[in-house]
């Protein structure tokens, strides 16, 4: 008859097993994690996993007493998968501060504490002073079985006090994550010395890894996220840098003959072209968002300088009432100037564009309407480079959206959506 007590340990061993292959899985497929940390959780969850079974099994086999040779194989490997657990943060340790482990002397000392460990493990399956399990399934201790879990007591030890000693030189939140780590199963360990209960001890362990697991996974998706803006903002870059030739040549070229036919104008133009090369410039060093208003006011300049080429052809009408929220610097301009290409070089007919804002209750909306010929996936058998640069830096900048659709009676409607969270 099964009782209250073993159906709770079954129960906790099942969501540890659960849990190490949830951690497993997650190690192997999350892209927040370098490298390095991917392949030394796998492996510290594979450890974690595999001493869980050991404890099912010995849950599982201890009630049955012709299984007594059996049960002496799983305490073997339970106890060797143990003492892994207690060995394997010195590498994360050194890893963390930098330090190579051929150079350490932590890592030679746990080492040899892992081998003295193994050698009493091996020991214990020809003698009974550290423990032995009788004919009929029973464990009992030896009287030298505190001796045998003194290494891993000290293992623990010396790599809590490790990360202690390096802590200017490992970051806060793995130092946090190793701590957390380090001193629950520390005592767990001691108390396991005390009281033999393999199951509490491996549920302390598999909560710390968890714990330890997350926050150094909080930690590198927050640097992939940082490394993902850099790479955003460096493509805002080249893109502002690969300004079209033709559209600063003509734009020269028209303030030169305007010099003589209308020079107030041409001081205009000059002084348009001034801001929005300006503006330009600024957003290359831009690692942050920027209130709206900037944004309007580059696009306003860069329009004034196509206008005044196409004045006969290009109208462009505003109606931004709400501009108190902030987005990634180049975002209204190239939508407008993407609309205002399309629409020049498709048709001879006249171009209407409006650039329109609005706030509600959990959002702030830009969206820029045009008449032309209307969108298409790709532009000369090439995708719209600017738009997707748009909506990778809206998505990672401020969490917001862009959406195309095509406009009824012609042409094209881009919708930009900015959370309010991110105002």
């Amino acid at each position: 008859m099964i009782g209250w007590l073993d159906l709770l340990t079954y129960s906790i061993c099942s969501a540890m097993l659960l849990m190490m292959l949830f951690g497993i899985a997650f190690s192997a497929f999350t892209p927040g994690l370098n490298r390095w940390s991917r392949r030394y959780f796998i492996v510290l969850f594979t450890l974690h996993l595999l001493c869980v079974v050991c404890v099912f099994l010995d849950v599982i086999l201890y009630i049955n007493p012709n299984m007594a040779a059996v049960e002496r194989v799983v305490y073997f490997f339970e106890f060797l998968f143990l003492s892994l657990q207690m060995f394997i943060p010195a590498p994360f340790i050194l890893h963390c501060s930098g330090e190579r482990e051929k150079d350490s002397l932590l890592f030679r000392v746990v080492s040899a504490l892992w081998i003295l460990s193994f050698i009493m493990l091996i020991i214990a399956q020809f003698t009974d002073v550290f423990y032995y399990v009788t004919p009929d399934n029973h464990f009992f201790r030896g009287s030298l079985y505190t001796l045998m879990a003194l290494p891993l007591i000290a293992m623990s030890l010396l790599n809590t006090a490790s990360v202690i000693k390096r802590r200017k030189k490992i970051k806060k939140k793995n130092l946090i994550a190793l701590l957390v780590y380090l001193v629950p199963l520390t005592i767990a360990t001691i108390i396991h010395t005390v009281y033999f209960d393999s199951v509490f001890l491996v549920l302390a362990m598999v909560i710390c890894a968890m714990t330890m697991f997350g926050m150094i996974l909080t930690n590198n998706i927050a640097q992939y996220m940082r490394q993902q803006r850099e790479i955003a903002n460096q493509r805002a870059s080249v893109m502002v840098l690969q300004m079209r030739p033709h559209f600063i040549y003509n734009t020269m070229m028209g303030i030169y003959y305007l010099c003589d036919q209308d020079p107030g104008k041409a001081k205009q133009v000059t002084l348009d072209f001034t801001t929005y090369l300006r503006k330009n410039f600024t957003a290359i060093g831009s690692e942050n968002t920027i209130p709206f208003r900037d944004e309007l006011e580059h696009t306003r300049a860069y329009l004034a300088v196509e206008q005044a080429q196409f004045e006969d052809v290009l109208f462009v009408s505003f109606d931004t009432p709400h501009t108190m929220f902030r987005v990634p610097p180049l975002t209204l301009q190239p939508i407008v100037e993407n609309a205002v290409k399309h629409g020049m070089k498709s048709s001879s007919d006249p171009i209407h564009i409006s650039v329109v804002t609005r706030q509600t209750e959990t959002s702030s909306e830009i969206i820029v309407e045009d008449d032309g010929p209307g969108f298409e996936p790709v532009d000369n058998n090439e995708p719209h480079i600017a738009l997707n640069n748009i909506q990778q830096r809206l998505a990672l900048m401020c969490k917001g959206t862009l959406t195309i659709s095509s406009r009824e009676g012609g042409g094209t409607s881009v919708k930009v959506t900015i959370p309010a969270s991110s105002w």
